[in-house]
């Protein structure tokens, strides 16, 4: 077993270009992945990849490293979330699906949301009661303006 590398303090406004630094550092394959210019505006985390980090052999996005990334992007929404409220609680995917709506054929953008409008009060009122949750939240990857992926993840924020 690989020892656990401890996330970095949390503070006001995270530091989201040191979360990715300790990211590509806690979860070696991150650094392959070619993220880059994360953002969080209110419910949203944002950031872009670079095609070249994820070609499949038709030079069209590899669906594996897509599905990997949507999930990490979900896994990086609630820890950043918890962290913006003092939380350091461990967070897991307990369950996930894609759909494939259109190659990814240029460098891309993802965007991560809470699927439900009270999903965020839900989670709240769970970690509140239980000191446990989950969140049901969606992925999105874009060429431009075209949709061309979306996935949804159940996270579990563990006591």
């Amino acid at each position: 077993m690989h020892p656990r590398l401890p996330l970095p303090e949390a503070s006001d406004g995270d530091d989201l270009e040191g979360f990715l630094a300790w990211l590509r550092e806690a979860i070696p394959q991150v650094a392959h992945y070619g993220i880059h210019l994360p953002a969080w505006d209110a419910t949203t985390l944002h950031w872009q990849v670079a095609l070249d980090a994820n070609l499949n052999d038709k030079g069209t996005g590899f669906g594996g490293a897509l599905a990997g990334e949507t999930t990490l992007l979900g896994w990086c929404w609630t820890t950043l979330w918890l962290r913006a409220r003092g939380r350091a609680q461990d967070v897991v995917i307990a369950e996930g699906q894609q759909r494939f709506l259109a190659p990814v054929t240029t460098d891309y953008h993802m965007q991560c949301f809470p699927l439900e409008v009270d999903g965020i009060d839900r989670l709240e009122a769970s970690l509140a009661e239980k000191g446990r949750g989950r969140i049901k939240l969606v992925q999105r990857v874009y060429c431009g303006d075209t949709l061309c992926m979306e996935a949804q993840g159940s996270y579990a924020v563990l006591k």
